[in-house]
């Protein structure tokens, strides 16, 4: 856990809010060298739904209206022979 002056949290206050927020470390902060603050991370809010949890973990990598197989492929584009 890290420790900061006063004075050096007013500095730099939102500098030090982005990073407890991305690492999840908690700051303490100091007057005259006593601890009088603890700045955590807020919790995280739950997802409304399943899907939100899943939310940028898909990554599309081809073309997502083109059929799968080509239409040559298809029994229904077969001429039967007579």
């Amino acid at each position: 856990m890290r420790a900061l002056k006063a004075s050096e949290f007013k500095a730099k206050c939102l500098a030090i809010l982005d990073e407890v927020d991305r690492t999840g470390e908690p700051v303490t902060i100091l007057k005259r060298g006593r601890p009088v603050a603890r700045l955590v991370p807020a919790p995280r809010a739950p997802a409304r739904r399943p899907q939100d949890t899943l939310a940028g973990t898909v990554e599309i990598l081809g073309d997502i209206l083109a059929p799968a197989v080509p239409a040559s492929a298809w029994k229904a584009n077969r001429r039967r022979k007579r």
